[in-house]
């Protein structure tokens, strides 16, 4: 067995992490957070591989260097296999380097490893205010709000094919989000909470998500508007604001690059 097959990995991150994560610093934005809680699968070699899971429904993200051969990525797929990661039950947020080597291995083993999602990541470091006029304005959830929270939460996650927690989970994660105070409806002129936001500071950039729009109040420009506004409120806060979007949705993407979000990483998720 080569050197480089039988490396250590250690079960805990440090600063070499933190600096390989640096590198990719937009696509694993999200890798870069989660290393900090308590309670997540860690493994890491400190130079071509990190791995980090924080428990279902959310999937396993695997960090690999771009100089990355084949004998790492056989190192990548035995450490998914050897923590039961195949099993069927979990998905992948990884580079399309790393996917293409997990998809033809797991062919080798019998099983069937899929492309579910292509992600663009974008920043926003000169928002541009949209055109578009709409009635309405931006709002701060409060925790009156929690239940209707909750239900735009299960409706996203159900719309968007999300890996999905049960009730008590939304509401804890919405009960957050309100404490937060970074979570936000947009109001139209009749009273309505018709769209979703919230932004998620780590470091010197802010994560935007909670993207969604009733079905009914679509194409009324309600979510351009209070992306634009919730992003404009992360940079005023002195935070590079960001987001991960679905690469197939072509309209939101769009929607984005129009208030001066720009595509800078691109990564997959596969199952």
């Amino acid at each position: 067995m080569s050197e480089r097959r039988s490396k250590h990995m250690d079960n805990f991150v440090d600063e070499r992490d933190q600096e390989l994560l640096a590198r990719d610093k937009y696509t694993f934005f999200v890798m870069k957070r989660v290393l900090s809680l308590e309670g997540n699968v860690l493994l890491s070699d400190h130079e071509k591989i990190v791995l980090c899971y924080t428990g279902a429904p959310y999937p396993v993200w695997i960090w690999t260097d771009d100089g990355i051969d084949e004998a790492d990525m056989e190192r990548a797929y035995q450490l998914a296999k050897d923590n039961a990661f195949l099993d069927g039950q979990h998905s992948f947020n990884i580079k399309y380097s790393l996917a293409d080597y997990f998809i033809r291995r797991a062919a080798s083993d019998g099983k069937k490893l899929a492309i579910k999602t292509n992600m663009f990541a974008y920043d926003c470091p000169d928002p541009v205010a949209p055109t578009s006029e709409v009635s309405g304005q931006i709002y701060q959830v409060r925790p009156n709000d929690l239940e209707e929270l909750v239900d735009i939460i299960d409706k996203m996650y159900k719309e968007t094919g999300l890996e999905q927690k049960d009730r008590a989970g939304y509401i804890g994660d919405a009960k957050d989000f309100i404490a937060s105070g970074k979570a936000y409806f947009w109001k139209d002129g009749e009273g309505n909470n018709v769209a979703s936001c919230k932004y998620t500071p780590n470091g010197d950039m802010a994560s935007l998500n909670l993207v969604y729009t009733r079905p009914e109040h679509r194409r009324k420009h309600y979510a351009e508007n209070l992306v634009y506004q919730v992003t404009m409120k992360a940079k005023e806060e002195g935070y590079l604001p960001m987001l991960y979007t679905d690469a197939d949705y072509v309209a939101s993407n769009a929607c984005y690059e129009k208030i001066g979000y720009v595509l800078r990483g691109k990564l997959c998720t596969i199952r």
